[in-house]
């Protein structure tokens, strides 16, 4: 796990830009998966910002959904995936991928996901945010270390972190269709970016606290690729900050 902390969130978009274009352009990023939410904005605006034509070519699964909400409502991440990703790095809609929330068979929902993604060959590179639980997707605490797609209900917690974006917070679905953790483990690399005071102790928990399910993003600690982007307050509550910045300033050449 390399952690890299950034004096802001336009750094924090940039810098992953620096990541993820260089392997779209090569082809070793063919199939990119997304997440919605304030956290990953400035990675989405830095590649709108530097776009290039290999972009259209992408594949995209995003991690979740919610249950009972239209497609078109503006809040499902069906049009949040839209407006946010496929519209502005001019993706082909019929290349990009979110789990269906109105599945007349809700369990089988997960399985048919969980196929699209291993006929498109896997994910190349996930990006994630985390949340105030320090979930990762919708996978809340004591979600199972291994778990794939599937439906969850929301914690009350997420429920009210979510409501701004509702017209009340009773309007917030309590269900959803989330990439299990499993699931995002297959990607062969991770780029998570947290900004914000809000998130320091469930990064921290998730950086050097225990591997365990009480904290969902803490699995991360066993991925082979994991890139952690902070800004100065979300990192505000990690032990090795002097670390992580000794260890970014020395990379090696192949890594810069």
């Amino acid at each position: 796990m390399q952690v890299v902390i950034l004096e802001s969130a336009e750094e924090i978009g940039r810098h992953a830009a620096d990541i993820i274009l260089p392997g779209v352009v090569s082809g070793a990023i063919s199939v990119l998966g997304v997440a919605t939410g304030s956290s990953p904005l400035p990675v989405y605006r830095a590649l709108q910002e530097r776009w290039v034509p290999e972009l259209t070519g992408l594949t995209v699964f995003a991690l979740d959904e919610y249950v009972g909400l239209p497609p078109s409502h503006p809040e499902s991440y069906h049009a949040v995936i839209d407006r946010e990703v496929t519209k502005p790095l001019r993706l082909d809609p019929a290349r990009v991928h979110v789990p269906d929330g109105n599945a007349a068979d809700p369990p089988q929902a997960g399985p048919d996901y969980e196929r699209k993604i291993a006929e498109a060959g896997g994910v190349d590179l996930q990006i994630l945010g985390i949340g105030g639980t320090g979930h990762i997707g919708f996978n809340e605490p004591t979600s199972s270390l291994s778990s794939r797609t599937r439906v969850k209900t929301l914690t009350p917690e997420t429920r009210r972190d979510n409501a701004r974006f509702f017209p009340s917070p009773d309007d917030v679905p309590l269900h959803c269709v989330t990439q299990g953790l499993g699931t995002i483990m297959d990607a062969r690399r991770v780029l998570l970016v947290a900004q914000g005071e809000g998130k320091a102790h469930a990064v921290a928990q998730a950086v050097e606290g225990p591997l365990s399910s009480m904290c969902p993003g803490s699995v991360l600690q066993l991925h082979p690729d994991a890139t952690i982007l902070l800004d100065e307050a979300a990192a505000s509550e990690l032990t090795l900050t002097d670390y992580y910045r000794f260890v970014f300033d020395n990379r090696p050449d192949w890594q810069r």
